[in-house]
Formats: structure tokens, C-alpha cells, sequence
């Protein structure tokens, strides 16, 4: 929320600057976003009145305007089409500077001299407005500071509020706080209850008491379609984002920033019959004011009259309902709209407005009929207009009830950890709007009802530490026992993983477990996904059934900004449905793209394939020292003939391989990247190691090449070697795969290193030559394998 800090100060002003005020925010648990000037940086401009306009003798798009600035009259140049005789605008006087250091001097300008400047609100760096020259309101003297005048010299703050502190959502809260924390009395502006005028009224009817406890609505007739909104309050409204737009709009807004109660002005006009308060029909629709027709569902809250829906309650008025400049009859809403009843209604429309924001985290249900008051007193000041009598309808079973809770004083010092005196307790409750009573042992404290999130002796425990302030709470060392975690070398922790694919070049990403569903599909079209019942977007609707998505999506970002070599890792949960169940399994994942290597003179450019990505999977697998067999697969969104699945045993842990080509089109990817996927579950559960001593006996090695079929694998190979050739073998090498020239076109030749070696003697040439044959005549019985000549 913003707000300009001179609006604050009119309401309580402590004798701080704007960084001790910061302070004192940030310090109460109000989160400050940061500060800026209300205005850009300017100086030497004045108002001045446009005395008369003349066409300029030798520019069709230029006029010559004399202009009083306090003084004699000043030949300005001006080329704004809305220049006029009898307006007053901003003035930059010669030797004035505008934001962005530009300096005002006499020039001329197609032969007639101009003696300064008309400036727009964007030149003042007060708006993005650059259609014509700022038009300020009637009533400012000539020659008067512009800064002066509209109390420029001020700043916009800029609080990020957490979902409970709903309170906070307007001047007033924030108010309530700086007043606390400097124990100052607040100056509430004149709230006085504005007489009607007339006996007239508008039938109100709610048949949703329990979404809508409280409406209150006021007719007011014969407000001038000519009135403007002052300056003063589109100047407030400016400084806290928000754009004047009409008189009745631009108070309603004023309201809510004010008081933090949204309300609705219609236009009695276009109302038929009276208002009902009510749930959506079935197949509803409603145009809203920016234009969308949208869908209502059955449970979403609607303001209609005896025809049809005119609002969305809570979130934005219809189109139909709006006012315009020719409305002279208003219907002012205001009520209390149950936070349920609004909670997640706006998201599911794509919608997020300032109403909804207030709505969803709890406005004071006392407030409505003082906001029908502020916002009737504001607007007849402003328009005129003749103001009838408040009704209003109210389920007083279905408002919020404000329980006491007892807060107890050996809880509050057991849990701040110090003692705070009894005065100042009370103090804080006190400025906090609760009544608080006594009973020796404890307080008995009775919340405001603006303070939904008040609810236990937790809660008060809170709010007496952060007003007395945290930094008044002493350290002290805290004494307990400390129990001792478990070490285990039955699995591999997640860091010594880490610094491995750190230490390969890699880079850990976090990415959100919900993804974007047409994404997910794609990758994985035979998987079903848990879908969100209140997403965020609809682009993160489904919970990830792989990480592969969010590390696809961070691979984009980074191509896109022109990193060209991507390593990328990510552990965390997949979600898969099983029947009824949810299955959430750890994993493990990563991405490569780009260069094998880092660009430099000494190797050309060689991008990364299957066998890099392998080799990074290896090394992770091999602390393990468990055993892998990695064997060709098909994976729907990985390239056939570039896939691999990952076995232990006969568990599969994990997939490998290079992103489907048709997947690379649709990703907009330069090339494909290859992926890699484990279950961390399967994959890093360790063998213990087994303790055994050094030979001191030489290792004999008997090197054997075979020749197989194309199709039989060098890993399945080696298995039959190792499980043959029995104790003696230390080490089976694979170190050549042949085809070409003197093997058939259909076999290939395998090379294997056999490193042989006993722990007692050693060995001779009938040993090894006993291994190496049982070792042949196993790869001849399974593979049907021959020696290479």
C-alpha cells in the first residue's frame, strides 16, 4: 500500500523525519518497501495565468502566450494544443531546472522570443500525462511556488503488508501504529453525520446474510455533472496510486484509503426497482468496468437490482452500474462482506483489485456507516447535491464476534523471555483499540473489531513484543537439551551431491512445484496430474509429476538472455497419482545446454551430448558404490535412440537422455538439451563398505577382445564377465568398441581389461588362463560371442 507521508502526518505527526518514520514501521512489523519523492526534483517554477493567446507568426503548431507570473507579463512559446487564455499552469521561470537537470534559459523560437516555459505533469515528473500542459485548478495566485502550493516536498511510502494485518489497508491503520509507537493521541479528521436532506431511499434487500451481514446504502440527488475533483484530493489519491477519474469515483477511492472500507457509487439512473444482495445464477453473466464479460459461478456474491446483476460484491462493479458525466443521481454502497465469501472469487477471474485485496483479509464491520457518512460529507462538498436518509441491513448473528482472551503473565514473560511491566502492557493493549481487564495473574483483553487477526494469547504475546519493541527484548541464552542427530552411511547426503554436480559445473535452480499443465502434458502425456483447487495463474495449475518442466523453464529464461553453456540441478518433490493416492518422491534432476566446455583458444566449440550427461549421472551413482546398468529405453520426451533408462537391479531409478526434437520446435530451443532424472529413494541409498586388506601380491591383467552383435550392450557384457570370472577379479575395464573394417556389418568388437589378483599368493599364467576361459565361455553360451581375431 502507498501513501504520501504529508497525508499521514495530518492525522499524527511525530517529531521524526521520513527515515525515523520508515523505522518505526518497519520496526512494528509493517514491512516498508521503500520511499520516493511525491515529485521529481525542480525548482523555479511558479503558477501562472495565461493572459492571452496568439498564433505564432511563423509555426503553424506554435503559439505565443503571455503569461502573468506574479509580475509583468512573460512572452512564453508554447506548442500544447489545450493552451488557452484564462488557464492556469506550471511556469518554469528562467534559471529554473526541471527533473533530469534541464535548464531553463531565454531562447528563441522561430524568431520570437520565449522567456520560459509551460511545463505537462510529466515534465514535472508528477505523471506519465504528456497531452498538453498541466491544467491546475482556478483559486492559486500568480507567481505562487509550485512546490508550495501543492505540497510537493513530501514522500510516497510504500508498505508491503502481510495477509493478516488487514487493519493496515488504509490511513487509518497506519495511523493507529505511528500514533502507538511515539504514545501520541490521533487526530481523526471531522467525521460529523451529514442531515438528510430528503425522505428519499432505495429498497435493499439481502438474501445472503451470511456472506453479507451488513449493508448499508444512501441516496444522493442533484450532484453537478460539471463538478471537479479538488486538486488537493487528486494530488492524495495520485501519491497513493491511483488516478482521478470522476468526483464520486475519486471519493469512494478516498474513502478506502482513508478508512479501508471499499465502497461503490452507482448510478441510481441505471438501478431498477431496488438492490438485492444475492448469489450468482447459474449461468450468469456480468460486463464489468474494464469491459469483460465474465461467467458467475454459483457461490460468488453479486449487488443486483430487481433485473439483473449490476456488481461483483467485493471485487468490481458492473458496467451498467458505473457513473459518468452525466449522472446526477448516486447510490452509495457500502457493507461488510464475510472474508470467505470474497476469498479467491477474483483470482479465478484474473481479476486483483484494491476491493478484493481489503475484502479477502477482513474489513471492520463497524465501519460502513461511517464510510456512508465520510464519503456523503465529501462528495456534497465537492458536487452538491441533496443527501437522503442511511438505511441499512443487518444480520447481527453473522457479524464477527470479538471474543475475550486471557492473557496470562507468566505465559507472556516465559515466551518474550523477559519481563515487561504491567503499565506498559496495558499501554499497548490500550492503544491498541482493546479493552483490558485486570485480575492480579492475568489480563483479559477483548480485541478491536478491525483486528480479525487476533484471536489467541499467542496472538496478544505478539503484539505486546513488536510495539514494546523487539530490539528492547534482551538476549539471554537459552538452556535445554540437546539431543544429537544420526549419521548414517547407508545414504548419501544431499550436500556431498551438490558440491559433486557444483563441482562438474553445474548451478542449483528452484523452481515452483505447480507448473504450467500444456507443458506438463507434453512431456508427459500418459501421466495424470493433481490439479490446484485455487492456482495462482493458470499457467501454474497442476502439481509436477516431473522437475523436468521447471528446469525446461529456467533453461528458456537463461537462453533468452543470451547465456549460451547451461548447467542446471534441482531436488525437490514429484507429485504422482496412484488410484486414489498421492505419491511424493523425492528426486533428483538436471539439464545441460550449450558447449562442453567453456569458450577458450585451446578447443573449438563442441556441444554437449548423451555421453557428458552420463558421465555426470556416473559420478553421482558411483559414491553409491552400488551397481548401475544404464540401458536404451523410450521416453516420451526424450529422442529415441538418445534415451536411456537407469536400473538398479531390477528397480528402474531414473531416465536419461536428449530432448524430444519435436519438443525442441515447440520450446523454441536453438538445439536439444539432454535431461537426467533420478529417484532419490532407488538411486542414493549406500553400501556400507566392507573393510579389506591390501594385496601384497602383483595383479596379473589379461586383456580379451570379443566380437558380439550390435545390439548386445558392453554393459551387459561385463556383467557376464564379472559374475565368471569369480573372486580373483579386481577389475573389469571396458577400453574399446570396434566396428568397421574386418567385422561384420552387424557385429561390433568389445575389449575388456581383466585385472586379476589374489590376497594370499601369486597368481600364474594357469590361474589367469582358468579365469579367462570360464570368462569365454560364458560371453559364448549367453551372447554367443567369439574372440576377434
Amino acid at each position: 500500500m502507498k501513501f504520501s507521508e504529508r497525508w499521514l502526518r495530518e492525522w499524527v505527526n511525530p517529531p521524526v523525519d521520513t527515515a525515523g518514520l520508515v523505522q518505526q514501521l518497519t520496526m512494528a512489523g509493517l514491512e516498508v518497501d521503500g520511499y520516493q519523492p511525491a515529485a521529481g526534483a525542480f525548482s523555479g517554477v511558479v503558477v501562472g495565468r495565461v493572459e492571452a493567446v496568439e498564433p505564432h507568426p511563423d509555426a503553424d503548431k506554435l503559439t505565443v502566450c503571455k503569461v502573468n507570473a506574479g509580475g509583468d507579463a512573460l512572452s512564453i512559446v508554447c506548442g500544447a494544443p489545450n493552451v488557452r487564455a484564462g488557464m492556469l499552469a506550471p511556469l518554469a521561470r528562467v534559471g529554473g531546472e526541471l527533473p533530469g537537470g534541464m535548464k531553463i534559459r531565454k531562447a528563441r523560437l522561430r524568431g520570437v522570443e520565449s522567456q520560459g516555459m509551460l511545463c505537462s505533469a510529466r515534465e514535472l515528473g508528477l505523471s506519465e500525462d504528456h497531452s498538453g500542459i498541466m491544467d491546475l485548478p482556478q483559486g492559486a495566485v500568480p507567481g505562487t511556488d509550485l512546490r508550495d502550493w501543492l505540497g510537493l516536498d513530501d514522500a510516497i511510502i510504500d508498505v508491503d503488508l502481510t495477509p493478516n494485518r488487514g487493519d493496515c489497508f488504509s490511513l487509518l491503520g497506519i495511523a493507529r501504529e505511528v500514533a502507538l509507537a511515539n504514545d501520541m493521541a490521533l487526530d481523526w479528521p471531522e467525521l460529523s453525520q451529514v442531515a438528510a436532506g430528503s425522505d428519499d431511499s432505495f429498497p435493499i434487500e439481502v438474501l445472503a446474510p451470511e456472506a453479507c451481514p451488513r449493508f448499508v446504502g444512501r441516496v444522493v440527488r442533484g450532484i453537478s455533472p460539471d463538478a471537479e475533483t479538488p486538486l488537493w484530493m487528486v494530488e492524495k489519491l495520485r501519491r497513493s496510486g491511483i488516478r482521478a477519474i470522476h468526483p464520486v469515483v475519486d471519493v469512494t477511492n478516498y474513502v478506502m484509503l482513508e478508512l479501508g472500507q471499499p465502497m461503490h457509487g452507482f448510478d441510481l439512473a441505471n438501478l431498477a426497482g431496488g438492490i438485492v444482495v444475492r448469489l450468482a445464477e447459474p449461468g450468469e453473466t456480468l460486463v464489468l468496468l474494464d469491459g469483460r464479460e465474465v461467467e458467475l459461478e454459483a457461490d460468488m456474491l453479486v449487488i443486483a437490482d430487481r433485473e439483473k446483476a449490476r456488481a461483483l460484491a467485493g471485487i468490481m462493479g458492473g458496467e451498467t452500474s458505473g457513473v459518468t458525466r452525466q449522472s446526477t443521481d448516486i447510490f452509495f454502497e457500502v457493507a461488510f462482506f464475510d472474508p470467505l465469501a470474497i476469498a479467491g472469487r477474483a483470482r479465478r477471474l484474473g481479476l486483483h483489485t484494491d476491493a478484493s485485496l481489503r475484502f479477502e483479509r477482513g474489513v471492520d464491520p463497524a465501519h460502513q456507516r461511517r464510510a456512508v457518512e465520510r464519503a456523503t460529507q465529501l462528495l456534497v462538498s465537492i458536487a452538491g447535491g441533496t443527501p437522503g436518509p442511511v438505511v441499512e441491513r443487518v444480520a447481527g448473528d453473522q457479524l464477527p464476534a470479538r471474543k475475550a482472551i486471557l492473557l496470562r503473565r507468566e505465559r507472556l514473560a516465559m515466551l518474550l523471555g523477559t519481563e515487561v511491566p504491567e503499565a506498559e502492557v496495558e499501554r499497548i493493549l490500550a492503544g491498541l483499540g482493546m479493552e483490558v481487564a485486570s485480575d492480579g495473574q492475568a489480563w483479559r483483553v477483548t480485541p478491536p473489531s478491525h483486528r480479525f487477526d487476533v484471536a489467541e494469547e499467542v496472538d496478544l504475546i505478539e503484539e505486546v513484543a513488536r510495539i514494546h519493541g523487539y530490539d528492547r527484548i534482551p538476549e539471554e541464552r537459552g538452556t535445554g537439551a540437546s539431543v544429537l542427530g544420526t549419521a548414517t552411511e547407508a545414504r548419501l547426503p544431499w550436500a556431498r551431491l551438490a558440491d559433486t554436480l557444483v563441482a562438474r559445473g553445474y548451478q542449483e535452480a528452484i523452481t515452483f512445484s505447480f507448473v504450467d499443465p500444456r507443458v506438463q502434458s507434453t512431456l508427459f502425456p500418459d501421466t495424470p496430474a493433481l490439479p490446484l483447487a485455487n492456482p495462482i495463474s493458470s499457467e501454474l495449475s497442476h502439481m509436477r509429476v516431473s522437475l523436468w518442466p521447471g528446469l525446461l523453464g529456467a533453461l528458456r529464461r537463461n537462453v533468452s538472455r543470451r547465456q549460451g553453456r547451461v548447467r542446471l540441478f534441482e531436488s525437490g518433490l514429484r507429485f504422482i497419482q496412484e488410484d486414489n493416492d498421492l505419491k511424493q518422491e523425492m528426486t533428483l534432476s538436471g539439464v545441460i545446454s550449450g558447449p562442453r566446455l567453456p569458450e577458450q583458444w585451446g578447443t573449438p566449440d563442441t556441444p554437449v551430448d548423451f555421453f557428458d550427461a552420463k558421465a555426470d549421472v556416473e559420478a553421482l551413482l558411483a559414491q553409491t558404490r552400488g551397481r548401475f546398468r544404464i540401458e536404451a529405453g523410450e521416453h516420451p520426451a526424450l529422442h529415441p535412440g538418445q534415451c536411456a533408462r537407469i536400473w538398479r537391479g531390477d528397480i528402474p531409478v531414473g531416465w536419461i537422455g536428449a530432448l524430444h526434437p519435436g519438443l525442441v520446435r515447440e520450446l523454441e530451443l536453438e538445439s536439444a538439451p539432454i535431461l537426467w532424472e533420478l529417484d532419490a529413494a532407488s538411486s542414493f541409498q549406500a553400501e556400507l563398505p566392507v573393510y579389506q586388506s591390501i594385496s601384497r601380491f602383483p595383479a596379473i591383467r589379461r586383456d580379451l577382445a570379443v566380437v558380439v552383435d550390435r545390439g548386445v550392450s558392453a554393459a551387459a557384457l561385463a556383467d557376464a564377465v564379472r559374475d565368471a570370472a569369480g573372486q580373483l577379479l579386481t577389475e573389469c575395464r571396458v577400453f574399446d568398441v570396434y566396428t568397421g573394417k574386418g567385422i561384420d556389418s552387424g557385429a561390433k568388437s568389445v575389449a575388456f581389461g581383466l585385472i586379476l589378483q589374489e590376497y594370499a599368493r601369486t597368481l600364474t599364467d594357469a590361474d589367469a588362463d582358468e579365469v579367462v576361459g570360464a570368462v569365454m565361455a560364458r560371453l559364448e553360451a549367453d551372447f554367443g560371442a567369439r574372440l576377434r581375431d
